[in-house]
């Protein structure tokens, strides 16, 4: 048998202009463990150049500095979110698990 689920999607916008989504806070969130954009595009499967255009949609959007940067050199450079960046990861990821627990409660209501 067939079984019927619900499902969401969660996004924040500025402005009218997505801002973050799944995909765009996957990649902040790997860029936050990897230190890089470079590692985070290798640990997502997705090319530097993709992550680097995600970069600059949303910092063309951001209210706040998205990221800190430091360039290469002999150890190499590194990109760290800022501590605004960290909280709106915190914000949204609650915000999404309220929202799917708020729809898994209504589904239930409605259709069982």
């Amino acid at each position: 048998m067939n079984e019927i689920r619900v499902r969401s999607k969660v996004w924040l916008e500025v402005d009218g202009q997505a801002f973050l989504g799944d995909g765009r806070f996957q990649t902040l969130v790997a860029i936050d463990r990897s230190g890089s954009i470079n590692g985070a595009a290798k640990e997502l499967g997705i090319s530097y150049r993709k992550i680097w255009a995600q970069l600059q949609a949303m910092e063309e959007n951001a209210p706040f500095k998205l990221l800190e940067r430091r360039t290469g050199g002999k150890g190499g450079g590194e990109t760290r979110l800022t501590p605004a960046t960290q909280e709106l990861l915190h914000s949204y990821r609650t915000l999404r698990d309220h929202v799917n627990r708020a729809a898994d409660q209504g589904f239930e209501e409605i259709f069982h």
